[in-house]
């Protein structure tokens, strides 16, 4: 996930009466976390985010920032207070589980899933959701600093991969942290955020890649258990990359080289939006088997010419 273009920097902290966040997770931004989905602005059954672009859904409420894997999640992910203030609420006891129709009754309007609601000054209030059962550090009542941690990234609640779900309120009204004053940026750059630093808020790119011996099923992907650690000689040879944002349109490039030069390639154009996604590419081995040595693989992301992401990988057959 090392973003190259088409970033919008959201680089000047709002003005003095209104709120300052920092990140509600302790993970490096482009790198170990990413952001999938941003506040929806458009009051319609259609859905944009403040860049109008497609990473957001109808009626959501908050910003995503997701973890790469399972494994992830599971080796532990602090969520952080994004502001001071008092711990309002807390719910703790949901289970970590990738949503599915049959776990509506379970749910039971408990969307948010295991999570912490925190009142600021001047009518302010955060709520993180989908952390880990039983991971809540804080209790109501609680007085709580920027950066402190409340839990950590989980699953629970109404959600198909790990992040942490973070709404902003104003005397009860959401408020778009990227876009404070309810103003869609179409792609200009921001200049009144509630956020402390400057964040880059990448439209789509990779999230993680790897070799392996055969095409990984998607839930390996998701899991973080794809990637094969050396090659065999008489298997087929595999790049995968796991993303998000795609568009119609949308180009995942794969490419892979041996020890003796260029082996595989491939332009895969794609043709709806997704808001994660997987490409694989590779080839079967020769008669005699692959060369000993070290194999290089890249994966790009591109959007209309302009390349998203790239991601390199390295590999070696004893």
């Amino acid at each position: 996930m090392r973003t190259i273009a088409l970033l919008i920097t959201c680089a000047t902290p709002a003005v003095a009466q209104d709120l300052h966040l920092g990140l509600p997770i302790d993970c490096t931004l482009g790198d170990t976390c990413y952001i999938q989905n941003y506040v929806d602005t458009d009051p319609s059954e259609e859905a944009l985010d403040f860049q109008c672009g497609s990473l957001t859904y109808d009626g959501h409420k908050g910003t995503d920032f997701g973890l790469p894997s399972l494994s992830a999640m599971d080796a532990g992910v602090d969520v952080l207070a994004s502001a001071a203030g008092t711990v309002r609420g807390v719910r703790n006891d949901m289970r970590d589980v990738l949503y599915t129709p049959d776990l509506a009754g379970e749910i039971n309007g408990r969307d948010c899933g295991n999570g912490v609601v925190v009142s600021h000054e001047g009518g302010w209030e955060t709520q993180y959701c989908h952390m880990k059962e039983g991971s809540i550090t804080v209790v109501t009542g609680d007085q709580i600093g920027t950066g402190d941690v409340l839990g950590q990234v989980g699953l629970s609640g109404r959600t198909q991969f790990p992040h942490v779900h973070i709404s902003v309120r104003r005397s009860g009204a959401v408020v778009d942290p990227f876009a404070p004053g309810g103003d869609r940026d179409c792609g200009a750059d921001v200049e009144n955020t509630l956020w402390d630093v400057p964040l880059d808020t990448p439209a789509g790119g990779l999230i993680s890649a790897g070799f392996a011996n055969d095409v990984p099923d998607y839930d390996r992907v998701k899991a973080g258990t794809a990637a094969a650690n050396v090659l065999s000689a008489d298997a087929p040879i595999v790049l995968w990359a796991f993303a998000f944002g795609a568009r119609n349109g949308d180009v995942v490039s794969i490419t892979i080289n041996g020890p003796d030069g260029a082996l595989f390639q491939t332009d895969d154009v794609l043709t709806r939006e997704q808001a994660l996604f997987m490409r694989a590419g590779g080839l079967n081995p020769p008669e005699n088997g692959w060369a000993t040595g070290t194999y290089d693989g890249v994966v790009t992301h591109a959007r209309d010419g302009v390349e998203l992401d790239r991601l390199t990988k390295t590999i070696s057959l004893p």
